[in-house]
This record gives C-alpha cells, sequence and structure tokens, in this order.
C-alpha cells in the first residue's frame, strides 16, 4: 500500500475493507442521509454525508429511478476516492 493516507479504493484493493461494506455504508446513507459517518469492519469511518456536500454537482434527485441509480453511481465513485479515518 502506498504511504501516507489511503483512499477508501486502496483499502479495498488491500482487503480491508470488502465490497460488501462499502455497499452496505451506501445503502445507509441512501436510506438516511443524515445517519453520521459510516464505521466499517475494519474501525476506518467515513462521512459520506461529507463527501457529498463537498462534491460539486452532487445532488441527490427526487425518488427512485435512473435518476437515483445515477446519483447512487456518483456517491460510491467519489467515497471511493476519500481517505476514510483510521481506527
Amino acid at each position: 500500500m502506498p504511504a501516507g493516507p489511503s483512499t477508501l479504493a486502496d483499502l479495498r484493493k488491500a482487503g480491508v475493507i470488502n465490497s460488501l461494506e462499502i455497499v452496505a455504508a451506501i445503502d445507509v446513507y441512501m436510506r438516511d442521509p443524515v445517519a453520521g459517518s459510516y464505521r466499517f469492519a475494519s474501525g476506518h469511518s467515513l462521512d459520506i454525508a461529507a463527501i457529498v456536500d463537498a462534491t460539486p454537482n452532487l445532488k441527490r434527485g427526487e425518488g427512485a429511478g435512473p435518476q437515483e441509480k445515477t446519483f447512487r453511481n456518483t456517491v460510491a465513485a467519489a467515497i471511493m476516492a476519500a481517505h476514510p479515518t483510521s481506527p
């Protein structure tokens, strides 16, 4: 792994955090955008709402459908580049 803070993608690649945990984190955010930081089994945590707020042009649409799926995919891309807080 590279020196310095690892991105969520780096931690996923190293097997520290698995894909199911990432999906679960996104699910929690999609159900409740103000739920706060998500803590992974490894002890790393990530505030998805803060990442969404800090990402230009990332706005949640209304209701389910293609726009909601696009929003979810964009959230996934944004959090994969984020640096979770270490345990």
